[in-house]
C-alpha cells in the first residue's frame, strides 16, 4: 500500500496540495495502528495495520517527495538524499525500538506507541510551505499538446482523468520513462530481499539473535551518512547528465554484493557485507526519485510517480513470497541471495544499456538533421564547408544539450 496508493495520492495532491495530503496520511497511518492494537484476527490486522496504515504512509511519503521536487532545482539531488536519510534513521532505530517495546508492552501496546509516532506526520505536514502556482509548471518535452476538442460523455471524462492521474500519456510518449519504470520494477523484485531474509539467514547459521538484528541497524546507521554524501556527488553539475548511469551502477554493485553475502555467513563477513551494501543502497536511495525527476517534467511528476510506484508495489508484493517459496523448496538461504542478485544485475544492465542506446540515438538525430541542412544550404548559398582558410567560409555548428540541474 505504501506504493500502490500512488494514483490516489496524485489526485489528492492535485486537488488539495501536498500539505493537506501529508497531514491526512499521518491521521490515517496513526488511526490504522491504533485500531490494529484492538484486533483479534489476522484479517482485521490486514485491514487496519496493512491497508489503512499503508495508505496513510503512502500519502505522507509520496507527497513529501513531490514537494521536494518543487522546492529545489539546483540542489534537488542533495535535498532528496538528506530527506531519505530519515529512512536510514528509521531503519537503524526501528528494530531496536520494536524489540524493547515488544518485551515491555507486548504487541498491542507497541502498536499504540507506533500510532503515536506516526501521528507526528501531521506536524511535519503542517510546516510544509505551499508552493506558488507560478513555479510549478515546466516544459513538457516529449509530450503531445493536449487536445482542445471537447470530449463527450462520461467514458471520455474518465479516460482523461485516468490519463492525467496515471500518466499513461507520459508512458506512451516518453521512452526514457518506460525504460526506467520497467527497469526499477524488475530491480525491486530483488532489492528488498536482503532486508527480509538477512536476519533469519544469520540466525540459521548460528549467529546470536541480538547480533543478527544489529546487522539491519548497521545498514541504517551507515546510510545516515552515506546518502547525503551520495547526494553531494550526484548533485554536481558534471554528473547532471549521467545520474541514470550512476543509478544503474549502484544497482549493479548491490547485486554483486549479495553474491558475496551468499558465500559466507560468518558474522564479520556479514558486517563487512552490510557496510558495502550500504554504499550501493545509499546510491539507489539518493537517486531513485531524482532520476525520475530528470526524465519527467515536474508538472507531470506527481502523476508519473503514481504509475511508477504502483508498478513497484506489484514487485514488492510478489518478491518476498516468491523468495519464501524458493527457500521452502531448497531449504537453502543462499538461493534467496542468488535470486536477489539476478534481478538487480539484470535490471542494472538493462537500464544502463537502454539509456546508452537512447543517448546515442539522441546525439545522432540532431547531427543528422544539421548535416542534412548544411548539404541543402551549401549549393544555394555558396557555402564552402571544407575550406578553413577564413572564418567567414567556415560553418560551425554547436549543439547544446539542456539537462535538469
Amino acid at each position: 500500500m505504501l506504493h500502490a496508493g500512488g494514483p490516489l495520492c496524485s489526485i489528492l495532491v492535485g486537488r488539495f496540495g501536498c500539505r493537506a495530503t501529508v497531514m491526512l496520511g499521518g491521521v490515517l497511518a496513526s488511526l490504522g495502528m491504533v485500531a490494529g492494537s484492538f484486533c483479534c484476527t489476522l484479517g482485521q490486522l490486514y485491514l487496519t495495520a496493512g491497508f489503512i496504515t499503508g495508505l496513510g504512509m503512502c500519502f505522507s511519503f509520496q507527497s513529501s517527495i513531490t514537494v521536494l521536487g518543487l522546492y529545489f532545482t539546483r540542489w534537488r539531488v542533495l535535498a532528496n538524499a538528506l530527506a531519505s536519510a530519515g529512512v536510514s534513521l528509521g531503519i537503524m532505530l526501528w528494530p531496536l525500538l520494536s524489540r524493547c517495546l515488544l518485551e515491555d508492552l507486548g504487541w498491542r501496546g507497541s502498536f499504540l506507541i507506533f500510532g503515536g509516532v506516526l501521528l507526528h506526520c501531521c506536524v511535519c505536514g503542517a510546516i510544509l510551505r505551499p508552493v506558488p502556482a507560478r513555479v510549478t509548471p515546466e516544459t513538457r518535452d516529449g509530450l503531445p499538446p493536449p487536445s482542445r476538442r471537447p470530449a463527450r460523455g462520461c467514458p471520455a471524462a474518465c479516460g482523461r482523468a485516468i490519463q492525467r492521474h496515471l500518466a499513461f500519456d507520459v508512458l506512451r510518449h516518453n521512452v526514457g520513462y518506460r525504460v526506467y519504470t520497467l527497469g526499477v520494477a524488475w530491480m525491486i523484485m530483488g532489492f528488498p530481499l536482503p532486508h527480509v531474509f538477512l536476519v533469519p539467514y544469520a540466525i540459521w547459521h548460528g549467529v546470536d539473535e541480538h547480533r543478527a538484528a544489529l546487522l539491519i541497524s548497521i545498514i541504517g546507521f551507515s546510510n545516515i551518512f552515506l546518502r547525503p554524501m551520495a547526494g553531494l556527488v550526484a548533485g554536481r553539475r558534471d554528473f547532471a547528465s549521467h545520474r541514470k548511469y550512476l543509478f544503474s551502477l549502484a544497482a549493479l554493485l548491490n547485486g554483486l554484493t549479495n553474491l558475496a553475502c551468499a558465500a559466507s555467513a560468518d558474522f564479520r563477513v556479514l558486517v563487512a557485507y552490510c557496510l558495502v551494501y550500504s554504499v550501493s543502497m545509499s546510491g539507489i536511495g539518493a537517486l531513485l526519485f531524482q532520476v525520475l525527476m530528470d526524465i519527467v517534467p515536474m508538472d507531470r511528476f506527481s502523476s508519473a510517480l503514481g504509475l511508477f510506484t504502483i508498478l513497484e508495489s506489484i514487485s514488492i508484493l510478489i518478491s518476498p513470497p516468491l523468495a519464501g517459496l524458493l527457500l521452502d523448496t531448497t531449504s537453502n538461504f543462499s538461493y534467496v541471495f542468488y535470486m536477489s542478485s539476478f534481478f538487480l544485475i539484470s535490471a542494472a544492465l538493462f537500464m544502463g544499456g537502454s539509456f546508452w542506446a537512447l543517448g546515442k540515438m539522441e546525439r545522432q538525430g540532431p547531427q543528422a538533421e544539421v548535416q542534412g541542412a548544411v548539404t541543402e544550404a551549401a549549393p544555394e548559398q555558396g557555402l564552402n564547408t571544407e575550406d578553413t582558410d577564413g572564418p567567414k567560409k567556415r560553418l560551425r555548428v554547436e549543439i547544446v544539450y539542456v539537462t535538469s540541474v
